[in-house]
């Protein structure tokens, strides 16, 4: 006799090999050439009105809740996401995990759950992404398993396919809500202080060359889009990215997003190409998603020759980690700089390194932001501005810590001198003290 868990998951397969049942016999019936005739609404109206005629006819006894939700479940195979839908459009899941048909899990508020979700067998879920990826403009096969895609929603697609996934179908979403986060709402989260984010505001105003570091998921690009708000309308910036996820709001933006190669292998554009060719398109600053590979090499070039105030991420675990990342990167690019040579093309181009983490409860928070002044005795010269500590946990295991400022004023804070600000009256922001705790 099966478990409860068992049953329902029994339940829930024997629903979506109903649904794909039916599905496949409206297709079958469908005249599409008539079809291409209708309106979009009128078309919807008419596979409806089909889908809940076979509904009827069905040997299975439906109520009426369970006609009515495969009718619905029917529309979202043809229109929406299948399965899915419902994750799709819940504004509080950020992250869609599908391992196999039969194992879906959701990230919510930084933390990863199972749902009870089921895709009919792995036939289905692989025509789900041959769906989604033909919506892309992309192709998926044995000879190009993996793919990576933004949806029409602006969410970031990745699957990849049997024989490099050993469970079947695999696909992760990474979705991104219709309302952008603010600064403000940073704050209110606790992933900064108040004063942390005026310095951030100050460092993009005085045209500061940014770097935020850190893991997959622990919101770099969201603090980047969050920057990037502080950046004066008058400014022409270049976005440069693999799958676009930034959303700035200046009236002057050029986003570019890189290309992968066709069915013959040719036709790829790299972000390195793109970071070329923006430099005769005339910007003020040039933001890049992530840097990865021998793109740095000319985003670096492109903050030492006038393009100050340029912004991106990498994936590093602390600030100081952060330059020996690039400089990695400049090796692997094959250019043949000697290590002294390429520190100090570094900590010429750079000002401020960000670290964001995300905890073990979900919670992002910055971490440190340091200045990058120079070199001293061969190594970088990197002083924290503020840092975020922890103290211990509370009684539900949340980590208890507080955001500091160290003391430290910035060289770079010059700069704003240059743009006519008194500089004098932003020295109080990084007076030592502890600025707030975060579980309050």
């Amino acid at each position: 006799m099966l478990s409860q868990p068992e049953a329902s998951a029994s339940a829930s397969r024997d629903f979506q090999r109903l649904k794909t049942s039916l599905h496949r016999q409206m297709v079958e019936v469908i005249d599409f050439s008539k079809a291409e005739t209708l309106s979009e609404q009128e078309l919807r109206q008419q596979l409806r009105a089909l889908a809940e005629h076979l509904c009827a006819r069905q040997e299975v006894s439906l109520n009426g809740d369970q006609r009515e939700a495969m009718v619905s479940e029917i529309m979202d195979e043809i229109y929406g996401f299948g399965p899915i839908e419902s994750l799709m459009t819940d504004p509080v899941v950020t992250d869609i995990m599908i391992n196999g048909p039969d194992r879906i899990l959701v990230e919510r508020n930084g933390l990863l759950e199972p749902t009870s979700l089921r895709f009919a067998d792995s036939a289905h879920l692989m025509r789900f992404i041959h769906r989604l990826v033909g919506r892309a403009g992309r192709r998926i096969d044995e000879s190009n398993p993996i793919v990576d895609a933004r949806l029409p929603d602006g969410s970031r697609f990745n699957a990849v396919i049997p024989p490099l996934a050993l469970c079947g179908p695999t696909v992760s979403i990474r979705r991104f809500g219709n309302r952008r986060l603010q600064i403000d709402d940073m704050i209110r989260f606790g992933s900064l202080a108040p004063a942390m984010a005026d310095f951030l505001i100050l460092a993009v105003r005085g045209r500061m060359n940014i770097i935020v570091a850190g893991g997959t998921g622990a919101g770099k690009t969201t603090l980047l889009n969050c920057m990037s708000r502080f950046i004066p309308d008058t400014q022409r910036v270049v976005t440069i990215e693999e799958t676009a996820e930034l959303s700035l709001q200046q009236p002057d933006v050029v986003p570019l997003e890189t290309r992968m190669p066709n069915m013959e292998g040719r036709g790829a554009v790299t972000q390195r190409d793109l970071l070329r060719n923006a430099l005769r398109m005339r910007p003020d600053r040039i933001i890049v998603g992530e840097v990865r590979g021998a793109e740095v090499l000319d985003m670096l070039q492109a903050m030492n020759t006038g393009h100050d105030g340029s912004m991106s991420t990498v994936h590093a675990n602390d600030t100081r980690e952060t330059l020996d990342r690039l400089e990695l990167m400049i090796a692997l690019s094959g250019a043949e700089l000697p290590s002294r040579i390429a520190r100090q093309y570094i900590t010429n181009a750079l000002d401020i390194v960000i670290h964001v983490t995300r905890l073990h409860t979900g919670e992002r928070r910055i971490t440190r932001i340091s200045e990058v002044s120079g070199i001293r005795d061969g190594e970088y010269k990197v002083d924290d501005i503020f840092v975020f500590r922890i103290s211990g946990q509370d009684q539900n295991g949340r980590p208890k810590g507080s955001f500091f400022a160290t003391g430290y004023q910035p060289v770079a804070l010059r700069r704003l001198a240059l743009t006519g600000a008194n500089v004098d009256q932003y020295k109080p922001l990084f007076e030592p003290r502890e600025l707030r705790f975060t579980n309050d």
